[in-house]
């Protein structure tokens, strides 16, 4: 029986596939890098596209920001004029109230009295004079309450000037009102419900 011998096949066929094994290795590796490259670069396109976007936010958000400066400077500038027509508006109307106020008071001073000080803090007024009796007194004080630029009289001090009783000095307080204010108060009055009486 003839003998053959398969050893020199067998090795050629193992070296064959040793050599396919390496070329599909390289190949493997040659295409990880590829692989790996496309990712770095698209990664790296994806980074620069989110710095661009980023970029661009912080441009947005400085506008922003300085578009908030500016409305927040008009609003300061709005009060302060606000506050300065609110102030000259304040000094118009008191102006033209002293001028009532000094005329009222000359009006509703009684005859025979007379003013020795007069002073003012805020509203409340302060008379100091002589009277010929207690009762100019009594009149300067319902003058001051028929009055539309003064109310709430309150006497503080009477002092007969000589023992037969004639002439008195008085202090007298007051306060300075104004007639819308006087007329809101007098509407509030008026809209306000009436207490319902009870049956029988």
């Amino acid at each position: 029986m003839p003998r053959i011998n398969l050893l020199p096949w067998r090795e050629q066929e193992r070296k064959e596939r040793r050599v396919a094994f390496l070329v599909w290795l390289g190949g493997a590796a040659v295409a990880a890098v590829i692989a790996c490259g496309a990712a770095y670069l698209l990664f790296d396109s994806l980074i620069n596209a989110q710095n661009q976007r980023n970029l661009r936010l912080q441009r947005e958000i400085k506008t922003v920001d300085r578009q908030i400066e500016q409305i927040n400077d008009l609003e300061a500038q709005k009060q302060r004029f606000i506050s300065r027509m609110q102030v000259i508006d304040k000094l118009q109307r008191s102006r033209s109230e002293e001028v009532h106020l000094f005329d009222e008071i000359a009006t509703t001073i009684p005859d025979a009295t007379y003013l020795t000080a007069f002073t003012q803090d805020n509203r409340k007024l302060k008379f100091e004079g002589v009277a010929q009796s207690s009762t100019r007194v009594s009149a300067f004080m319902r003058n001051i309450t028929a009055s539309q630029w003064m109310r709430n009289p309150d006497l503080e001090v009477v002092e007969v000037r000589n023992a037969n009783g004639v002439g008195s000095n008085f202090v007298l307080y007051a306060e300075q009102v104004s007639p819308t204010a006087t007329a809101d108060d007098a509407d509030k009055t008026a809209t306000k419900p009436k207490p319902k009486r009870g049956g029988s």
